[in-house]
């Protein structure tokens, strides 16, 4: 069968499964729709963890992204994974204790405050939203590829989707769906790496692939990727890096305590029966993820010699434009591979000299095309698609739920309905659910121009924001609620301003000075890095406002103590 049949079979099975899944867990009630009735399995729900987190961003785009980076790369292999250290010792086990269904939730409750939950549902809208749209444009992009519809068509149909399984099921369809979404993303990326690393060095794990010797020859594959980048005018591969030392641990760092401050991450932890179980849920998710990530590195480094060695066959010869092979024409139809003959002598000169490089090739498409390249079965193609599409689909519902529970349960029965039935609040959950599909669906169709093709951004506001109040609030009985407040504001403002200035989205003409500080990166640190720095301002300001504004009441330093330390355990130590 053609590719096209192939991948409408495999896709369309997928589909099927996802919203049949989704009938037989329909979500009956509140809680089983915000958390799953809090019984799901720590193995299953590590399982769908790494499927909420593991989005388009680490199935499509993080191999594509090392791929051109090299060892600079590394800070997301780092960064994404640390932040599950932080998350499975710092926060889950404690958030579950409190036994709550929100961060919100929680962030109200320790700071006795309904203005801290109203900052802590806006921190968490913004968050999110800035990581979803990423979610959509990826099924987009997916759909249009394979799937041969045009852009919107391709996003409405992930809508449909997800609309079908997150509306209908809540958090209990979404879980286990994301559960059956784990599998198909995880094998959808391994089984390629294991052609193409067979196909290259002869091992069949990739891992093992990444650092042995090329099929045949006694040069290894990492010395022959840096040979071909080398000819080219490029990094060596092995060597590059991206910004300065001070740069590569701040970005890090960001991304770390992000991922541990991400809403849809932290609400997994509060679907398991114990306290315990979120431990090992977290454990377990760790794992899960580690499969994929330590298998990207393999799939960059293959995936970049695989189109070196397409478009510069030898060292000095060129590809000939009318020579060009038809993975090359499909991928040029979608816009995000292209050929600019400079020159006029019909070859495709691929260089590092942007004056006179004649390919442009987006990062994004190395994963998805890797195995059109590498010449797999059109089974193993199909697969890769619809792994891309489970990986998006996954994380966009996740998000959608927690920004849906945000406003149906923390802001109408938290704020401003206390006395709102069950009933009517599953409704208002189901409706805000619909409301936010629709809405991450338009950003999809029209993405600003700040958030279009980074997740890290929301990394950063996550991590100036939502973290540093969940750290305090578990760990200091001195924070109060005037410190928390003002601490979320200041951090996500400053990491704010600085992104939009420095992504030419600020403008302010009164302030001149602003017009000349243009890309002069605070101590050469890059905006989607800046959301570490976003938190030590938050830190900083909320300790500084606890310290000259009303102690915090004793029931809450008692209620500290509770999610702190296990019964007959002792008091909590103040920080």
């Amino acid at each position: 069968m053609d590719l096209k049949t192939v991948t409408y079979l495999v896709v369309g099975f997928t589909f099927v499964l996802y919203i049949g899944i989704a009938i037989w867990a329909r979500a009956g009630s509140t809680k089983e729709f915000y958390v799953a009735g809090g019984g799901v399995n720590p193995v299953a729900n590590g399982m769908a963890t790494a499927a909420d987190w593991m989005s388009a961003a680490s199935f499509i785009s993080m191999a594509g992204l090392i791929g051109f980076m090299g060892y600079g790369g590394s800070v997301f292999l780092m960064g994404w994974t640390g932040g599950y250290v932080l998350l499975a010792l710092l926060l889950a086990p404690y958030l579950r204790k409190f036994g709550k269904f929100t961060v919100p939730e929680f962030i109200g409750e320790r700071f006795y405050s309904n203005t801290a939950r109203v900052v802590a549902v806006i921190c968490l809208i913004i968050a999110s939203v800035t990581y979803v749209i990423g979610q959509m444009k990826g099924v987009g992009v997916a759909f249009g590829r394979f799937l041969e519809v045009d852009y919107a068509t391709g996003l409405y149909i992930g809508m449909a989707i997800v609309f079908m399984y997150a509306v209908l099921g809540g958090m209990k369809g979404i879980t286990y769906t994301q559960i059956a979404q784990y599998c198909v993303l995880i094998l959808a990326y391994t089984i390629p790496a294991i052609f193409i690393s067979l196909q290259l060095t002869g091992h069949p794990l990739p891992q093992i692939g990444l650092g042995s010797t090329m099929s045949g020859t006694d040069t290894y594959l990492l010395d022959r990727l840096d040979q071909v980048v080398s000819e080219l005018g490029f990094s060596e591969y092995t060597t590059s890096v991206r910004g300065d030392t001070l740069n590569m641990f701040v970005y890090t760092m960001s991304l770390m305590i992000g991922t541990a401050g991400l809403p849809h991450v932290i609400i997994r932890f509060f679907t398991v029966p114990k306290v315990r179980d979120a431990r090992i849920s977290a454990g377990w998710a760790l794992f899960f993820i580690a499969i994929l990530y330590t298998t990207a590195p393999a799939v960059a480094a293959m995936a970049r010699l695989n189109l070196m060695d397409t478009v510069n066959p030898a060292p000095g010869q060129h590809l000939a434009y009318d020579e060009r092979p038809d993975w090359f024409k499909n991928w040029e139809k979608t816009g995000l591979l292209g050929f600019d003959d400079k020159n006029n002598d019909g070859k495709i000169n691929y260089t590092s000299d942007k004056s006179t490089n004649e390919l442009k090739v987006d990062r994004d498409i190395m994963v998805l095309a890797n195995p059109e390249i590498a010449k797999l079965p059109n089974w193993v193609i199909a697969l890769v698609a619809a792994g891309g599409l489970a990986a998006a689909l996954s994380t966009a519902a996740g998000l959608l739920l927690a920004i849906s529970s945000a406003v149906s349960h923390d802001l109408l029965k938290g704020v401003f309905r206390p006395d709102i039935s069950e009933k009517n609040e599953l409704m208002a959950s189901r409706i805000a659910m619909a409301v936010a599909i629709a809405f991450a669906g338009y950003l999809g169709l029209h993405p600003p121009g700040f958030a279009a093709g980074t997740v890290a951004l929301a990394f950063g506001l996550a991590a100036s924001s939502i973290f540093p109040a969940l750290m305090m609030g578990i760990f200091s009985k001195s924070i109060n609620k005037e410190g928390a407040i003002a601490g979320m504001i200041a951090g996500i403002s400053v990491t704010l301003f600085y992104v939009f200035q420095h992504k030419g989205i600020l403008f302010i003409a009164d302030w001149k000075y602003l017009e000349s500080w243009g890309s002069n990166w605070f101590l050469g640190i890059e905006p989607n890095a800046f959301g570490a720095i976003g938190a030590l301002v938050n830190f900083t300001v909320a300790i500084a406002v606890s310290r000259v504004t009303a102690e915090t009441p004793q029931h809450v330093k008692d209620l500290v103590e509770h999610v702190r330390i296990p019964g007959g355990a002792g008091e909590a130590q103040d920080h």
